[in-house]
């Protein structure tokens, strides 16, 4: 029998929950990085129409207005280029910070680090969806719409995996979803996946979906496609028609 067949081998990996929240820390890492990288750029190439006369309030579809948190929990209502200046200069600073997002060989994950992505994800899903309630007329006329199909379907389906979203964030775009076939049957008729009790760790793979937010500070300079943010959901609009994509 193959050494790496034995059960000390087994042993080592199978049942150590240690290393399944590493592993599962690492893939956090790599998919905020990645959905951080790909919503920015796209943002960028539009930025220039997501000025303040054009777009006073962060709106995304339904009705929805997000509102900047400041880190003592005080709600202020920016215009979006503000807001999103914030959530990617907030998101940019968090994963360069060595001490929460490791790159060094034995350096830790922190214990607030999944709560960090979830802040992360939910604030880049709020600039996902004002480009597609305030800025998808843009997004097609520069042949964007198939990149930025991708990345919401990514991102729901990343979602879904790890409930790291709450679905009362993701709800606005569902019409979306459903559109671009992101679910194998419509969600009204697929039985949804359990959710984990919540456990006190930071193991994603078995931590409630909830979000456990974290507060951040924004900026004292807000910079062109960087910026933090915290959004809270009131509402304004309705989820543009989407061309197959490709």
């Amino acid at each position: 029998m193959h050494k790496y067949r034995s059960e000390a081998n087994f042993a080592s990996t199978s049942g150590d929950k240690n290393f399944r929240s590493k592993l599962c820390a690492l893939l956090l890492f790599s998919h905020a990085i990645a959905f951080f990288d790909h919503i920015n750029l796209i943002y960028g190439t539009i930025s220039e129409f997501c000025i303040m006369s054009g777009c006073p309030d962060m709106t995304g579809p339904g009705l929805r207005t997000y509102l900047w948190f400041d880190e003592k929990g005080k709600k202020t209502k920016v215009a979006a280029p503000q807001y999103i200046d914030y959530v990617m200069t907030f998101t940019q600073k968090t994963i360069n910070d060595e001490s929460i997002f490791p790159t060094k060989y034995a350096n830790e994950f922190p214990s607030s680090f999944e709560s960090l992505v979830k802040k992360i994800l939910r604030l880049l899903f709020h600039v996902v969806a004002h480009m597609y309630h305030s800025h998808f007329k843009e997004i097609m006329l520069l042949k964007l719409h198939s990149e930025l199909n991708s990345v919401f379907t990514h991102i729901i389906l990343f979602n879904e995996r790890f409930h790291l979203i709450e679905d009362k964030e993701t709800e606005i775009l569902q019409d979306l979803a459903t559109a671009l076939r992101v679910h194998s049957e419509p969600p009204e008729l697929a039985a949804p996946p359990p959710r984990p009790a919540a456990k006190d760790n930071n193991n994603c793979l078995e931590s409630d979906g909830g979000a456990r937010d974290a507060s951040g500070a924004a900026p004292a300079h807000p910079h062109h496609h960087r910026h933090e943010s915290q959004g809270g959901p009131p509402p304004a609009g309705g989820t543009p028609a989407i061309p197959a994509s490709g």
